[in-house]
């Protein structure tokens, strides 16, 4: 531990730079380091943590008050690849002309797609009414995603099998 003068005179001893590191730490943390290199790997070290950061997408599916029962099946089946993926997925129900009448519909229509998920996603945003639309917003559930990382961990595994098998045959 040295004071602030001391260090600089043995900063400019060894020509380098002292660089604060921590500035609220009790007492300040500071480093004597060449400051074009240290710029230059942290410059490094942020783009590569940028690149590696994996960024979700907010995926969307729309779809009317008067949808099938199997249309709706359709969408919910792409909205669980969505999930599967590590996805939040909006839900837009929108009305059209009477159907503003029938907000109650909606509401239910919403109830019933977060049911048939059950415990598989997490509601971020509870159904609300905006407009002509009523939307919500789920995520998987962290249950969902180890679920998906144990299928993928399990259809790799048998590949890796077989390669063995082939190298002990040769």
């Amino acid at each position: 531990m040295l004071s602030k003068a001391e260090a600089l005179q043995l900063a400019q001893e060894r020509d380098l730079d002292l660089v604060e590191i921590s500035p609220d730490a009790k007492p300040p943390v500071a480093k004597i380091v060449d400051w074009g290199k240290y710029n230059y790997q942290r410059t490094k070290q942020l783009q590569k943590n940028r690149k590696t950061a994996k960024t979700l997408e907010m995926k969307q599916m729309r779809f009317g008050l008067k949808i099938s029962d199997h249309d709706l099946g359709v969408k919910m089946g792409k909205v669980s690849k969505f999930l599967d993926d590590g996805h939040k997925v909006k839900l837009t129900i929108f009305y059209r002309g009477r159907e503003q009448a029938h907000r109650d519909i909606g509401f239910k229509l919403a109830d019933k797609v977060i049911n048939d998920f059950g415990d598989t996603i997490a509601v971020d945003q509870n159904p609300q009414l905006a407009g002509k639309q009523l939307n919500f917003v789920i995520r998987g559930s962290s249950a969902r995603i180890k679920a998906v990382a144990q299928a993928e961990k399990a259809a790799a595994a048998p590949q890796g099998e077989e390669t063995n098998a082939k190298t002990q045959d040769a």
